[in-house]
């Protein structure tokens, strides 16, 4: 695997201890995923909370999985990262 593709999953281990080799589970576990649907992006946010160890309230986590359900989902890790800490 090359450093670029490392390097992020390395400062997730690194900032919040996440494992790269649960970031991989997740991912695989979702390839097919409706991300339309808001029972599985809702399963999905709350997986992703609790590997991260850090809770979510309600209020934000309705709104990353409408978001994510409308299809209105930043992809830049600045803009992902500012929707995480609101």
């Amino acid at each position: 695997m090359s450093n670029s593709w490392n390097d992020p999953f390395d400062q997730l281990q690194q900032q919040a201890d996440i494992n790269p080799d649960q970031i991989y589970k997740v991912a695989e576990s979702v390839k097919n995923a409706d991300f339309s649907d808001e029972t599985t992006v809702r399963a999905l946010v709350q997986k992703l909370a609790k590997i991260a160890g850090k809770p979510i309230s309600k209020a934000k986590e309705d709104k990353i999985v409408q978001s994510i359900t409308d299809n209105n989902m930043p992809m830049d890790m600045q803009t992902l990262n500012q929707l995480f800490k609101k």
